[in-house]
């Protein structure tokens, strides 16, 4: 299996849920395909996407909702 890691595209706030009252996009375990939303970095109250870049299992996040992230910094790992 090879592992590969979803990185932050911006340095900003990572949000895993699209609203406080909502669940997360993904949680460890989940499966994604490419394209699929894992996330959001928000930069000057302007909100980014994350990606999945290949499809595979979540095998684990890296930050919590609402911590800081730096851009290059890796937000989960994907088992394909």
């Amino acid at each position: 299996m090879a592992k590969t890691q979803i990185l932050s595209p911006l340095p900003g706030t990572f949000y895993r849920r699209p609203a406080p009252d909502k669940p997360a996009y993904k949680e460890a375990g989940d499966k994604v395909e490419k394209g699929d939303v894992v996330g959001l970095v928000e930069v000057m109250k302007t909100f980014y996407e994350v990606k999945a870049e290949a499809a595979g299992k979540i095998t684990q996040f890296h930050i919590e909702n609402e911590d800081a992230i730096q851009a290059g910094q890796a937000i989960a790992d994907v088992e394909s």
